[in-house]
C-alpha cells in the first residue's frame, strides 16, 4: 500500500507553571488493559488507567494512582502468575527538592519513584542475589535469601518477564526497571516480545528533540527519557544520554569495583554473564563531557519544563537504544527522601485540574503505515499526554472509520480491510485542535 502524508496543522502548547504538579497523566473514565498468553487480544482488567487524582499542599505534591497504564500489560512469558493489580496508592513528593549534602541514600527494593502514568520505577535489581553457602542465586519468586553482596540484574536477568513495554509486576506492583519503551522501537531488538502481543509503551524514543520528562524519583527530581541537550546550558543540540558505568574487566568475582574484598561470587561463565550481577560495574568519570551522567544517573541542566536549569535523572539507553546500566536512577539518590506512599492526606491540600489542548505536535510526531490485514498503524515517536481522536473521512467527507490514541500510549489502529482504494484524510483531534494527513489506499 501508498501512504502520502501532508501535515496540515499543527497542535499549540500552553505554559507550564510548576512540573512537579502538572506533568501527570490524570485519567477517571479510561481503564487498563492485559493479554493473557496466546490470546493476542487486550482484556480489560476494569481498572482506572494513569493517574486519578493530584493534590498539592506548601511543601508536597499528593498523586493518587492504582499504579496501572494505558497501554496493555503482559503476558510475562517467564511463568510469572501475577497480573497488574490496582495498588490504590497515595504518593507525597517534595514541591521544592533538595541536594543531599550528606552520603548518598542508596535505592531500595520496591517504589523508587513513579512515571507520569502513575507507574512505578524500580531500580536495577530484582531481589535475588548470589548465595556462597549454596552456591546459587535465591530471593524473590525462588524463595530463599541471597548474601545480598552480588545483587542480579533484573533488566539481563528476567527479560523474558518483562510484557513489550519493558514492565511487569511484582506481587501485582507493574513496574519498569527501565526506560519504558517498547522492545520493537528499538534499533536492535532483541526480545520478539511485541511481535506476539502488540503492547505498547509511555513514549517512543526520538533522537531528534529532547525527551519529555516521564516521572519523578522519590527525592522530587525529575526522571527524563534517553536524550537531551549535549551541554548542561541547554547548547550542543539533541545528543543520546550517555551512563557513565562501564562493565569491569573481570573474570572472577571477589572484589568490588572500589577494590573492597567481599564473599566471593560466581566466577564470570556462560550462566553468570559479565552484567548479571549489578556488582560488576564500575562508574567512569567523564569530567568535561556533559552528556555522560554522572554517579546517579544524572546531572544538573536546563530542560524544556525547567528553563533555569534542575537536577534530573535520564533513562539511559546504548546506541541501539537497549537499556544501559543503571537504566534509570540509582545506585543512589541525588536529592534528600522525603517521599514516602501514605494512607492517608493530613494536611491542607488544593486538588489540581489539568488542563486540555495543550500538547505541542511536531512534524514527525506520529507515523501512519499499513501493517497486516489492512491496519492502519498510527504511531507515536513520542509522549502523548493528551487523549487523541481520530477519524477517516472519504472524499464527500463521511466518516468511514475511527479510532483513539490514549495519553500515555503510543500505538492505535484503524481497520481499513473495508475500504475502497483511493484518498481518504486521516483527521486527529485534541482538544480543540485537530491536524490531518491524507492517506492514499492502493492495493494494485
Amino acid at each position: 500500500m501508498i501512504i502520502i502524508l501532508i501535515l496540515l496543522n499543527v497542535i499549540s502548547v500552553s505554559a507550564q507553571t510548576n512540573p512537579i504538579i502538572t506533568s501527570w497523566l490524570q485519567n477517571t473514565t479510561v481503564n487498563g488493559s492485559y493479554y493473557m498468553k496466546n490470546n493476542p487480544t487486550a482484556i480489560s482488567n476494569n481498572i482506572k488507567a494513569n493517574v486519578q487524582l493530584v493534590r498539592y499542599s506548601a511543601n508536597n505534591v499528593y498523586v493518587s494512582s492504582n499504579g496501572i497504564p494505558s497501554y496493555p500489560t503482559g503476558p510475562f512469558q517467564d511463568g510469572n502468575p501475577s497480573q497488574a493489580q490496582s495498588q490504590n496508592g497515595i504518593f507525597r513528593f517534595p514541591l521544592n527538592s533538595v541536594k543531599n549534602e550528606g552520603t548518598p541514600v542508596k535505592t531500595t527494593m520496591g517504589n523508587i519513584g513513579l512515571f507520569i502514568n502513575g507507574v512505578a520505577l524500580f531500580d536495577a535489581r530484582d531481589g535475588v542475589s548470589w548465595n556462597n553457602a549454596q552456591q546459587r542465586v535465591v530471593g524473590g519468586p525462588i524463595m530463599g535469601k541471597g548474601d545480598g553482596i552480588w545483587n542480579r540484574d533484573a533488566i539481563v536477568a528476567e527479560r523474558v518477564g518483562f510484557d513489550c513495554a519493558k514492565g511487569h509486576p511484582a506481587m501485582g506492583n507493574y513496574h519498569h526497571h527501565q526506560n519504558p519503551s517498547a522492545f520493537k522501537l528499538d534499533k536492535k531488538v532483541i526480545y520478539d516480545v511485541c511481535s506476539l502481543y502488540d503492547a505498547e509503551g509511555l513514549y517512543a524514543i526520538n533522537p531528534g528533540v529532547h525527551s519529555p520528562l516521564i516521572g519523578f524519583a522519590y527525592d522530587g527530581f525529575p526522571v527524563y527519557g534517553a536524550y537531551g541537550h549535549k551541554n548542561a546550558d541547554g547548547t550542543g543540540g539533541i545528543v543520546r544520554m550517555q551512563s557513565g558505568y562501564r562493565l569491569r574487566s573481570i573474570t572472577e568475582r571477589t572484589h568490588y569495583a572500589d577494590g573492597t574484598d567481599v564473599t566471593d561470587g560466581p566466577p564470570v561463565n556462560g550462566t553468570f554473564p559479565l552484567g548479571y550481577f549489578i556488582e560488576d560495574y564500575a562508574f567512569i568519570a567523564h569530567p568535561g563531557e556533559d552528556e555522560y551522567m554522572d554517579i546517579h544517573n544524572g546531572r544538573f541542566c536546563i530542560t524544556p519544563e525547567y528553563p533555569n536549569g534542575t537536577y534530573a535523572y535520564f533513562c539511559t539507553v546504548d546506541e541501539q537504544w537497549n537499556s544501559a546500566f543503571p537504566y534509570a536512577v540509582g545506585p543512589t539518590f541525588y536529592g534528600s527522601i522525603v517521599s514516602a506512599k501514605v494512607n492517608q492526606v493530613s494536611e491542607p491540600v488544593e486538588t489540581y485540574t489539568a488542563t486540555t489542548s495543550v500538547q505541542e505536535l511536531h512534524p514527525e510526531a506520529l507515523s501512519v503505515f499499513f501493517g497486516s490485514n489492512d491496519l492502519l498503524i498510527i504511531q507515536a515517536n513520542d509522549l502523548i499526554k493528551e487523549r487523541m481522536l481520530i477519524t477517516m473521512h472519504d472524499l464527500t467527507g463521511s466518516e468511514v472509520a475511527k479510532g483513539i490514541l490514549e495519553q500515555g500510549s503510543t500505538i492505535s489502529h484503524i481497520d481499513c480491510s473495508l475500504l475502497y482504494d483511493g484518498i481518504y484524510a486521516l483527521q486527529i483531534s485534541v482538544g480543540n485542535q485537530t491536524f490531518q494527513q491524507e492517506v492514499v489506499i492502493k492495493r494494485k
